[in-house]
């Protein structure tokens, strides 16, 4: 996991995190940096990754939009 700021956003890079390890870690990150929202969760290819972002959001009440394909961002904390 890999946390950085670009373009004054705070990034999480899931690249080699494992997909059990996913929904804890994406938790943990929007919770630990929900005052500088909006957030950037990059994904990857993985339509997989995707998927577990996304239902893990959709399950917690969490507004996300996805500009890109393999990019998620974080809106809000419903």
């Amino acid at each position: 996991m890999n946390v950085f700021e670009e373009r004054g956003i705070t990034h999480l890079d899931l690249h080699g995190v494992k997909h059990l390890d996913v929904e804890p870690e994406i938790i943990n990150f929007i919770y630990q940096y929900q005052d500088l929202l909006p957030l950037i969760i990059i994904c990857g290819n993985s339509n997989k990754m995707i998927d577990i972002v996304s239902s893990t959001l959709n399950a917690s009440m969490i507004s996300y939009s996805s500009p890109r394909f393999g990019i998620i961002r974080i809106e809000g904390i419903d």
